[in-house]
């Protein structure tokens, strides 16, 4: 399974390209699940040009825009079926304690979309209080921890890792492995993701645990994506006889 369960369209204000062409380049690159889980913030706000400038003063009426979005995403999947399986997720912030908060509103459901990816979780801003558990249920739908280094915040945290991993697989929640690289993210890698897959005690507890993990290169722009890290990541994830999420569906 080549899995890529992090991608945006221009609902993302950071990102440029239409459904169409993200699923696209997905297909031309060999990709056969694709998630496309938008921003939130993009998506509640319906769109409109308030990135950096008005924040949630817009009062978005999530309870439509989040259900226009997921219909848009139904359709695109169900236009592409016989192509590429197709997800649709929503990338969760959660970050409080800003200019603007851009976190998802409590009352917003998105329990029916077939993810979330929640970033974040790290942060002490966080709505979630570092407890993804508590959150995952809020959240209603499969859960994954986006681009986050687990090892060093569950060592933080004063907790043991296989505990903690084991506790995470009860409860279906997944953890992303990141292997972004283009100019919105600066050309930056996250060093957590390389660590990962040298890391043999790290790959023994996701191992053991039965946690899920998923790949995602967090595209912003079709015209940078690298599938080949995409590629190299699912197949070393399935080498260590680690499962990936929803690689049966």
């Amino acid at each position: 399974m080549i899995q890529d369960l992090h991608s945006h369209t221009y609902y993302s204000f950071c990102a440029k390209d239409k459904p169409e062409t993200v699923v696209e380049t997905a297909i031309a690159n060999g990709i056969q699940q694709l998630g496309i889980c938008d921003h939130n913030y993009g998506v509640g706000c319906a769109r409109t040009d308030f990135y950096r400038d008005q924040g949630t003063r817009l009062d978005a009426d999530y309870g439509k825009t989040l259900v226009r979005y997921y219909d848009h995403m139904n359709n695109i999947r169900e236009k592409y079926a016989k192509k590429i399986k197709i997800l649709c997720g929503i990338e969760v912030c959660t970050l409080t304690g800003m200019k603007h908060s851009y976190a998802l509103p409590m009352g917003a459901d998105i329990s029916f979309f077939d993810f979330a990816l929640v970033e974040n979780l790290d942060d002490p801003s966080s709505i979630t209080n570092g407890d993804i558990f508590d959150f995952a249920k809020r959240c209603g739908c499969p859960t994954g921890i986006a681009h986050t280094d687990l090892f060093a915040f569950i060592r933080k945290k004063g907790e043991d890792p296989y505990r903690y991993f084991r506790k995470m697989a009860e409860a279906g929640i997944f953890w992303e492995m990141n292997v972004n690289y283009d100019s919105v993210h600066n050309f930056k890698v996250h060093e957590y993701a390389n660590e990962f897959f040298r890391n043999k005690e790290q790959q023994e507890i996701v191992r053991k645990t039965g946690v899920r993990l998923s790949v995602g290169f967090d595209c912003h722009k079709a015209d940078e994506y690298k599938a080949s890290r995409v590629k190299t990541a699912c197949k070393l994830i399935q080498d260590m006889g680690i499962h990936l999420v929803f690689e049966n569906r």
